[in-house]
C-alpha cells in the first residue's frame, strides 16, 4: 500500500518536469531521506505531539537552497501526514530516473577481489549486451563462483563451481 501512494507521488513529479529538474529534486530528497536512517528522527516525524510546521521546517533543513518542487512537495506530504513516504518516494524516482537515462547500477558477488580491469571489461562487456550504461561495484562474499546481479532490469548472470560440478556429473551420467 505504501509503496502505490509513494508511486503515486512519483508519477505525478515526473508530469512536464525536465531531466535536470528530475535529478535536483533526486538529489534534495535523498539527502532527507538518509536522514530516515536515524531513529530518534523517524520518531520526531512519526510524533502526534510535534506541529506540521516544525517537522516541515526540520525535514526542509536538511537541504541547503531548495527548489520550489521539492518544498511543495514535503509541505504537501506533511499536511497528509505522508512524510515518511519520502525513503519510497526516493527509492521510486531513482529507478524512474535510471529508465529515462538508461543508467543502472550492477553489483558483482565474488568470494574474492577482482582486480579494477577486470571489473571494467566485465561492466563494457554487459553494458554492450544490454545496451545500457552501467557502474559495477564489488561485494565480497561467500559465493562460490561469480554472480552478476543489475537489479533495475533484472539482470542476473552467475556461475558457479558447485553448478559446474552438478552439471558434468549430470553429462557424465547421460553419457554412460
Amino acid at each position: 500500500m505504501i509503496e502505490l501512494v509513494a508511486k503515486r507521488y512519483v508519477k505525478a513529479l515526473m508530469i512536464d518536469r525536465s531531466n535536470e529538474e528530475l535529478t535536483s529534486i533526486y538529489t534534495e530528497l535523498n539527502t532527507i531521506a538518509s536522514a530516515f536512517k536515524d531513529e530518534k528522527f523517524s520518531l520526531i516525524i512519526k510524533s502526534t505531539d510535534i506541529s506540521i510546521e516544525k517537522k516541515n521546517e526540520l525535514v526542509l533543513s536538511f537541504v541547503e537552497n531548495c527548489t520550489n518542487s521539492t518544498k511543495n512537495l514535503v509541505r504537501l506530504l506533511s499536511q497528509k501526514k505522508r512524510l515518511a513516504l519520502i525513503p519510497n518516494i526516493v527509492s521510486d524516482l531513482e529507478n524512474e530516473l535510471a529508465v529515462i537515462n538508461n543508467t543502472y547500477n550492477g553489483v558483482i558477488y565474488t568470494n574474492k577481489e577482482l582486480s579494477d580491469q577486470d571489473v571494467e571489461k566485465l561492466t563494457s562487456q554487459f553494458s554492450s549486451k544490454l545496451n545500457v550504461k552501467l557502474s559495477l561495484t564489488q561485494n565480497i562474499c561467500e559465493y562460490d563462483g561469480i554472480k552478476v546481479d543489475v537489479d533495475g532490469l533484472g539482470v542476473e548472470v552467475a556461475f558457479s563451481k558447485s553448478n559446474l560440478r552438478t552439471q558434468m556429473i549430470n553429462h557424465i551420467m547421460k553419457a554412460i
